[in-house]
Parts: C-alpha cells; structure tokens; sequence
C-alpha cells in the first residue's frame, strides 16, 4: 500500500503541524511493506494548473501528480481560510484528471480558526474528492487553532484524535482494496 500525507496549504503553520503529526504516527499502524510519503505545498514549486493531461506536468508539479496518482491511501490536510480551502489545495485538485482518486481512500484533516467552519469540508471539500472518484473516510478530523501554541500540538485529544482517522482510514482503505481485487478477480484481470 502506497500512503501520501498532503499539507495543502501554501501559508501557516499550523496544516503542516497537523500533517506532519499524522505522518510521524503512521508507522506505529503500518508494517514495513508500506510507502509513507509526505508532501507539503509550501516545500513546492507548483505550477497553475493550465488544462495540459497530466503527465505533461514536471518538475515538483509533475512529482506531486504522480504521488498522488501512485497513492492507494491519501490523508489531506487544509486550513480553512475566509470559509473556504486555500486555492493552493484547489489547484491541486485541478492538476488531477477527472477519476485520479479512483480507488483511492482519502481521510481528512481540518486546521481552523473558527469552530463554525466545521462544515465546510462537508459543503466544499467532500464534493470534489466525490468528484474526482474517491473513497472518503466518513468521519474527518477538525483541529481548533486553540489546540496549538506556537510550533506544535498541545492538545492531547487531537493525538487520540489522529489516531482513530489513521485507524478508519486504514481500515477503509484495506476494505475497498480486497472488494476491488475481488471484482477484479471476478472478470480474471
């Protein structure tokens, strides 16, 4: 299983602190045939997306892609900004073909400075990945910008917290790759 830890925002800290945390705790749930990766928009030199397909994009672009077009598991980490996520994580969605989450689980991982902003992955967030063909783990994790103090987590749920979104994550994305070996076992691939 191939697993990608994405930080999608271009500024702040806090997106990155929470992905970062993610990505340090999956070993703990994963045995050595897994590949870990983690990518953060702001280590990035991203080009806008240009409607070109998409291996035509190089250089850290056409890495990002192709990460993500590798990953059977992907965890996406995004503030909210205004009531929205960034544009930088949008663009990233717009570099993907239209099925590049096709059997790919993705989980979710929210920094916001406001608890009324707890919909908007619901409102925004999950119609694209639904979009792009995903298979979203129900269940998302909101961080409030109070369960940080400077350069890291300080808020011992939010580690619990992580964990269980590793867990169902995992076990999403181990289900739906035996159902999709067993259809594709069914018409002898």
């Amino acid at each position: 299983m191939n697993i990608l830890v994405l930080s999608g925002s271009n500024v702040g800290n806090k997106t990155r602190i929470a992905t970062q945390a993610l990505y340090e705790q999956l070993s703990d749930f994963t045995d050595s045939e897994v590949s870990i990766n983690y990518l953060n928009v702001q280590d990035l030199d991203l080009m806008f997306s240009d409607g070109r397909h998409f291996l035509d994009y190089t250089g850290d672009t056409g890495r990002l892609v192709q990460a993500v077009m590798d990953s059977d598991l992907i965890f996406i980490g995004t503030p909210i900004f205004q009531a929205s996520i960034p544009a930088s994580l949008k663009n990233v969605f717009d570099l993907l073909p239209q099925k590049a989450l096709e059997r790919k689980t993705v989980g979710i991982l929210v920094t916001a400075g406001s608890n009324k902003h707890y919909l908007i992955p619901e409102i925004q967030l999950k119609p694209i990945l639904s979009y792009l063909k995903a298979s979203i783990v129900p269940n998302y994790l909101f961080i409030h910008d109070t369960a940080f103090d400077h350069e890291k987590l300080i808020d011992d749920d939010v580690y619990f917290r992580l964990q269980t979104l590793i867990q169902d994550s995992l076990i999403l994305a181990r289900a739906m790759q035996n159902a999709w070996q067993e259809q594709d076992d069914a018409f002898d691939f």
